[in-house]
């Protein structure tokens, strides 16, 4: 299915207009709607502290959060007029409760949501890596998260595809081909494949890369054998080698209360990403 809708968290910060700017540049290439998504979100304090705050030390945190609010939507407005797209400005209260969760139903209805990695060394307005983790897991559709370091003008042209074979990877790619350029080149990354020998491990990912092949994209196949450092480490540094302007993930949860104990390579790859990451679960 085409991309239509998209969906871009958006903040009064640096990194938030170059999100929206990305975010509109894809709105214009595939002729789609964009809604900006800003949330006015109380701090989280136990209940006993909140009871010792005065009423108007509250009034004025909701009074400074708005401001920032209203920042973020002029944003917003000049970059989406800029790029002459079909758009909307949705702002989520600060009674929503679970930031992830509604955030999560608003991607649900959007065929691209695209969110911001936080800076560990800020205490900005982004979403925190916590609510990002999980609304990958939870959106329903793919996630592509653009780091808070860097200039990305586009993605999609030079993609690096994490492949294992697995459900989640498979889906990951799939959701890819709705935003890759016409003439994408592909390299499908396999960080230790199975197998004892050389001619077992060269066989992995040659299928997904003849698949991709016959849609008119260049694909590559590329075998790395790394067993004593993190995969995620593997495929960020060779996503740089290889000048790719997109990484493309699966994303994997192991938790069936939804406490977020995310694979591995997920959860490094969204904490020390330097391109942006393209993930589905």
């Amino acid at each position: 299915m085409a991309v239509k809708t998209i969906l871009v968290h958006v903040d009064d910060t640096e990194r938030g207009a170059a999100r929206v700017d990305l975010a509109a540049g894809l709105a214009r290439t595939h002729g789609a709607h964009l809604i900006g998504l800003a949330v006015n979100a109380a701090a989280i304090v136990p209940a006993f502290v909140g009871a010792e705050i005065p009423a108007q030390v509250w009034q004025l945190q909701i009074d400074e959060m708005a401001k920032h609010v209203d920042a973020a939507g002029e944003m917003f407005e000049k970059a989406v007029k800029k790029a002459g797209v079909a758009h909307e400005w949705r702002v989520l209260d600060q009674q929503i409760g679970d930031v992830a969760r509604v955030v999560s139903q608003h991607a649900r209805h959007a065929d691209l949501t695209v969110l911001g990695q936080p800076d560990p060394d800020r205490n900005g307005r982004a979403l925190s890596l916590d609510v990002v983790e999980r609304v990958v897991l939870d959106a329903g559709g793919p996630v592509l998260v653009i780091p808070y370091a860097g200039t990305f003008a586009g993605v999609g042209r030079r993609v690096m595809l994490a492949w294992n074979g697995s459900r989640e990877a498979c889906r990951a790619l799939h959701d890819a081909t709705t935003v890759l350029d016409p003439k994408a080149e592909i390299v499908v990354m396999n960080v230790n494949p199975p197998g004892a020998h050389h001619a077992e491990r060269d066989i992995a990912g040659v299928d997904i890369a003849a698949s991709i092949a016959r849609h008119g994209y260049k694909a590559d196949v590329a075998h790395v054998i790394a067993e004593d450092m993190k995969v995620g480490d593997v495929i960020l540094s060779r996503a740089s080698d290889a000048g790719a302007d997109m990484i493309v993930m699966g994303a994997y949860g192991h938790s069936r209360l939804r406490e977020l104990v995310l694979g591995g390579a997920t959860e490094y790859v969204l904490g020390h990403m330097t391109v942006p990451v393209l993930m589905s679960h």
